[in-house]
């Protein structure tokens, strides 16, 4: 780890989407040296078909990074993508995610997206997703409602306490005592891809709407504060990012030899809308900060 160091860093740009692929929807963990970036592998086949898959690659400077491995099988009825983050608990690695069904060629997934969590001992070899009945055990799949876009955090004030989050009617959450029985709490008005971070005992959520990465402050994971700041980064002046900048999710590494920041990785599409690109293209980008207020990447002008 001698050799870590962000100036190393030659492009905003960590994983670069074509014609036939996209990055989307980080998450990230550092462990033994190692990170580690999840994130929706979205790939369009010779006939046109487009599959979804969760896919990790690993590096060990942030420069170079390992060919994706896919995590999840191949079916439109699935689509399992959008990794949320991952968790260390009863001595597993945890990772929730969604499925994002498209079996007729929707652009979006159908009505039949759900929450889903997947474990493991070595963060390369996964169990089979379980489903997250996160409105509760008697209201049944079909009737829980779109949802994606999961993420889960431990209540500070109640330690074995967990809080997913989730995209439904805004950021809607849910509470559990052992992640699988789990309570219906509310909904907040936000975006998607939440991420949510704690610092200086506030709990800080980046959130995604239609353009641009908002943030959110509160206490105790159930009241809910907006910032006025929106975060494009350098937008303007990247064509791969022109499009939209979203799904910024935030990993806490002050404490790493080398990088001693807050890393936050976001994927861009551009130069056309989501509308337009929204499976090719989408490239998944680095950037840094202090305090979470200023932010930096490579050869920032």
């Amino acid at each position: 780890m001698s050799g870590l160091n962000l100036k190393n860093i030659p492009s905003p740009v960590l994983l670069k989407g074509d014609s036939w692929t996209a990055f989307r929807d980080p998450t990230a963990i550092f462990h033994e040296g190692v990170f580690r970036l999840f994130y929706t592998l979205v790939e369009t086949e010779s006939n046109g078909k487009v599959y979804m898959y969760l896919a990790m690659s690993e590096s060990h400077d942030l420069v170079k990074w390992t060919k994706p491995q896919k995590l999840t099988p191949k079916d439109q009825n699935l689509n399992y993508s959008s990794p949320g983050n991952l968790i260390r608990y009863n001595d597993r690695w945890l990772v929730c995610l969604q499925t994002y069904p498209r079996p007729n060629g929707e652009k979006h997934g159908n009505a039949d997206c759900r929450i889903w969590l997947m474990e493991s001992l070595d963060l390369m070899h996964w169990s089979e997703p379980e489903l997250l009945q996160l409105k509760g055990e008697h209201v049944p799949m079909e009737r829980m409602g779109r949802m994606i876009d999961p993420f889960l955090v431990e209540d500070a004030d109640e330690p074995g306490k967990w809080w997913c989050f989730y995209k439904q009617n805004g950021v809607s959450s849910s509470f559990s005592y052992d992640l699988k029985n789990w309570t219906y709490f509310g909904n907040e008005n936000a975006g998607e891809n939440v991420c949510i971070l704690r610092v200086q005992k506030q709990y800080v959520m980046f959130h995604s709407p239609k353009n641009g990465i908002g943030i959110m402050r509160s206490t105790n994971l159930r009241h809910w504060i907006h910032d006025d700041q929106l975060l494009i980064l350098g937008q303007q002046e990247w064509d791969w990012a022109k499009g939209r900048i979203t799904a910024g999710f935030v990993l806490d590494c002050r404490s790493v030899p080398g990088i001693e920041k807050f890393l936050m990785f976001f994927h861009g599409t551009g130069p056309e809308d989501e509308q337009v690109i929204f499976d090719t293209h989408a490239c998944i980008g680095i950037a840094w900060s202090d305090d979470l207020l200023g932010w930096h990447w490579p050869n920032k002008t």
